[in-house]
């Protein structure tokens, strides 16, 4: 009877190990959405009065949890039945990565956007309304990068068992969320932290020097975060087209594969641009 329940438990830990692993191959592989999950998401939880930022935040995480509670056993259902769905809505989820990535760029340079703090006096003024929008935004672009966090997770562990996979792409989906979200609560803080700082130190010394360099830090934290993340949208959607499609294999193979992977990204990407900008001014005068 004892040796039975150690061999049980020999088992479990048999399968942690190869979990361990597996989680860390599909982390690796994730880590870019995961990265421009977190500039989208540190970008839209700020911008509000210091009592609402993490009632907002929370209300995120939540819709966050409940994409993944949605997309994870789809994803499984799919790659046990129709195995090719996973491959052509990676394509699909690559072109919309791609499509956020260059419009990001696009809006940079030829629609430059009101400065942080003119969109947070904005917010604050429309107040409810708003917020809620800024919510529903937040949640709709988590579940596309759920999308792709999910499936790029799985196919990372296609060849192993069905347990490992559904334990795999399950522990992705949750430490992404709070790993996400854990760390943009710290960021959207920063500034209530130094606030604090400041103000318990009499504006003097030393920790109203780090009280004021948190405050300050904020807006140049979130403007990296989404220049890091708007590189990493375009890296990864090039990394999809180059594993998923056969003929791209061999295209470009003398660079170096991040180049590579960029070059595909950013095409995709400005093709796209230019695809949906075309349909909204066809739609336009089809209306007028």
């Amino acid at each position: 009877m004892a040796s039975g329940f150690f061999a049980i438990l020999d088992d479990i830990g048999a399968l942690m190990d190869d979990v361990a692993v597996t989680a860390k191959v599909a982390a690796k592989k994730t880590v870019g959405i995961l990265g421009d999950d977190l500039a989208v998401n540190a970008e839209k939880s700020t911008g509000f009065l210091s009592s609402r930022e993490l009632p907002v935040l929370w209300a995120i995480t939540k819709g966050s949890f409940l994409n993944k509670l949605i997309i994870v056993p789809i994803a499984l259902l799919l790659n046990f039945f129709f195995p090719i769905a996973i491959k052509i809505i990676l394509i699909l989820g690559g072109l919309y990565l791609a499509y956020e990535g260059v419009e990001k760029v696009v809006e940079y340079f030829f629609h430059r956007s009101k400065p942080l703090h003119v969109e947070a006096k904005e917010v604050i003024q429309e107040g409810e309304v708003a917020e809620k929008a800024k919510i529903r935004s937040a949640v709709v672009t988590d579940f596309i990068l759920s999308i792709e966090i999910v499936i790029i997770a799985l196919g990372s562990v296609l060849e192993e068992k069905l347990l490992i996979q559904i334990i795999t792409v399950s522990a992705i989906a949750l430490l992404a969320t709070v790993g996400v979200y854990g760390i943009v609560a710290i960021i959207v803080r920063m500034d209530d932290a130094g606030y604090r700082l400041i103000k318990a130190s009499g504006e003097k010394g030393i920790f109203s020097f780090i009280g004021s360099l948190l405050v300050r830090s904020l807006p140049i934290l979130i403007k990296i975060l989404s220049i890091v993340g708007t590189v990493a949208l375009i890296l990864v959607s090039g990394g999809i087209f180059v594993h998923n499609i056969g003929f791209l294999h061999h295209v470009l193979h003398i660079l170096p594969s991040i180049l590579r992977e960029f070059t595909f990204g950013l095409t995709a990407g400005l093709a796209s641009v230019l695809v949906v900008t075309a349909g909204k001014k066809l739609l336009a005068i089809i209306r007028a």
